[in-house]
C-alpha cells in the first residue's frame, strides 16, 4: 500500500506540473484538422504528466528547466561566422525564437514537394498532414511515454509540412534564429515522403532560449528521407527534440546530428519497421566543454523482415561536460533477417567528465544479426606521441585524433560535401576550445 501510495503522489505531481506549463502556454486556438489531435495531444499530457528524474529514461538527465513554467534566460551573441550550408543550392526557411520569417525565407514551393506552415494550413477542413500530425508521436508514446513530445503536438505555434512526390533535387533547409533571452519555441514539423520519392532535410541554429520541436516523418516504400542537422552557437540554450519515423517497404531513413555547446541539449528518435527490406541509420556527434549535458535517447523498433538500423553516436567531452546515451534495439515476433548495429563511445579529455551509456536488446526473433557497445576512453597517448614526435604541436595532434575518433559517424552523412563542412566546423571548434 505505502509503493502504490507515492505512485500515487508522483503521478499527481507529474499532473500538476502539466497542469502548471499548461497555463503558463495556452494551447493555438486550432478550429480546423488539427484541433483533434492537438486535443488528444492535450489528454495525453494530463494522463502522463511531465517527466522525472525517477522515470527511468530521465534518471541521467534532469527535465526541470525542460518542463517548468518559463525558460531559463539565455544569452544571444553574434556568432561572427558564415552560415553553415549557406554555399548548398537550397530552399531556406528561417524561423527566429519560433516565428517563422518570410522576409528571410524562400517562397515555400519546389519541384517535386508540397510544403506549407502549419499555423496556415490547420486553418483548412482537409490538408495531406492530418493523417500525419500528432500520429507518429502517439504510436511512440509506448512502450515508453514521451510526455514532452505530446506537449509539442498540443502547444506547437507553427511548422513546416512537407510533402516530398519525387526525388527532390535542392534541399529545405530550416535555420532557426535565437535574438530573446527568454524565448520559448515549440515547433512541429511533418515530411511525408511518397513512394518512390526522395527528400534531403537540413537543419541548424539555436532556436531560443528553450526549444521544444517535434519532426515526423513518414517514408512510404521505395522513398528516401536523408536528415542532417547541426545543433549549436548559444551555449545557455536548453532544447528537447523528438524524431519520430516509420518505414515502409525498401525505404530509406538516415539522420545526423553534430552538437556543440549547449548547457542541456536532450535528442529522441523513434523509429519503426513496418515494411520489409528497409534501412535505417541514425548517428551523432557532440563535442561538450563545461557546463554541458547532451543525451541522445534512441528506440528503434524492427517489426519487419530483413530490415537493417545502425545506431553511432560519438561524444567529445572536457571540462566536466556530461554525455548520455540510451538506445534501444527491440525486435519483435517474425522480424527475421534483423541487422541491428548499435555502438556508443566517449572520449574524455579529462578526469572531470562523464559519459552514461544504456545500450539494450530485445529479441524475439530467432534469425537475426544484432550487436551493440559501448565504451569511454582518453587520448590514445601512444597516437599522441606518434604526431608529438614528428613535430606536430600538442594542441593540433589532440584536434586530429578528435576528428579522427568521431569520423566514424560522420561518415554515415552520404553527402560528402555536407560531411566535409561539418568536419571544417568541427575542426574551427576544437580551434576556438584548445586553451
Amino acid at each position: 500500500m505505502a509503493a502504490q501510495s507515492r505512485k500515487e503522489i508522483m503521478a499527481a505531481d507529474r499532473r500538476a506540473q502539466a497542469e502548471a506549463r499548461l497555463a503558463a502556454t495556452p494551447m493555438p486556438a486550432a478550429s480546423g484538422w488539427s484541433a483533434t489531435p492537438r486535443q488528444e495531444a492535450l489528454s495525453r499530457l494530463i494522463d502522463l504528466g511531465l517527466p522525472h528524474r525517477r522515470d527511468e529514461y530521465w534518471k541521467f538527465t534532469d527535465p526541470t528547466t525542460l518542463s517548468q513554467p518559463e525558460p531559463v534566460k539565455a544569452a544571444t551573441f553574434d556568432p561572427q561566422e558564415t552560415l553553415i550550408f549557406g554555399g548548398v543550392d537550397r530552399l531556406h526557411l528561417t524561423f527566429v525564437d519560433g516565428v517563422f520569417d518570410a522576409e528571410a525565407s524562400d517562397s515555400l514551393e519546389g519541384e517535386g514537394l508540397e510544403i506549407a506552415r502549419l499555423s496556415e494550413a490547420e486553418a483548412a477542413d482537409i490538408h495531406w498532414a492530418q493523417s500525419l500530425y500528432g500520429t507518429l508521436e502517439a504510436r511512440g508514446q509506448q512502450p515508453v511515454a514521451r510526455p514532452l513530445a505530446a506537449l509539442n503536438t498540443a502547444l506547437a505555434s507553427d511548422g513546416i509540412l512537407i510533402r516530398a512526390t519525387g526525388k527532390v533535387s535542392k534541399p529545405v533547409h530550416i535555420t532557426y534564429q535565437h535574438n530573446a533571452e527568454a524565448s520559448d519555441a515549440i515547433l512541429h514539423h511533418v515530411v511525408k515522403v511518397e513512394a518512390g520519392a526522395e527528400l534531403t532535410l537540413l537543419e541548424n541554429g539555436p532556436a531560443a532560449a528553450r526549444f521544444n520541436k517535434v519532426l515526423e516523418v513518414d517514408v512510404a516504400d521505395t522513398g528516401a528521407f536523408h536528415h542532417i542537422r547541426a545543433q549549436g552557437r548559444d551555449h545557455e540554450r536548453r532544447a528537447v527534440s523528438h524524431i519520430f519515423a516509420r518505414l515502409g517497404e525498401e525505404s530509406t531513413f538516415k539522420s545526423f546530428t553534430l552538437t556543440v555547446n549547449g548547457v542541456l541539449t536532450r535528442n529522441e528518435a523513434v523509429i519503426e519497421f513496418t515494411g520489409d527490406d528497409a534501412v535505417a541509420h541514425i548517428a551523432g556527434a557532440c563535442l561538450g566543454d563545461g557546463d554541458f549535458h547532451h543525451d541522445d535517447t534512441v528506440f528503434i523498433t524492427h517489426d519487419a523482415v530483413n530490415c537493417e538500423s545502425r545506431q553511432v553516436f560519438k561524444k567529445v567531452l572536457r571540462n566536466g561536460a556530461k554525455g548520455v546515451f540510451q538506445g534501444k534495439i527491440l525486435v519483435k515476433e517474425g522480424a527475421q533477417k534483423t541487422d541491428g548495429y548499435q555502438i556508443s563511445q566517449s572520449l574524455l579529455l579529462d578526469d572531470d567528465s562523464q559519459f552514461l551509456a544504456k545500450p539494450e536488446l530485445e529479441i524475439y526473433a530467432d534469425d537475426v544479426a544484432c550487436s551493440h557497445g559501448s565504451t569511454t576512453g582518453a587520448i590514445d597517448e601512444d597516437a599522441l606521441f606518434y604526431f608529438l614526435s614528428r613535430g606536430i604541436p600538442r594542441k593540433e595532434a589532440q584536434s586530429l585524433l578528435v576528428l579522427a575518433f568521431v569520423a566514424e559517424a560522420i561518415e554515415e552523412i552520404e553527402n560528402k560535401d555536407l560531411a566535409g563542412e561539418l568536419t571544417e566546423r568541427l575542426a574551427a571548434w576544437l580551434q576556438r576550445h584548445s586553451g
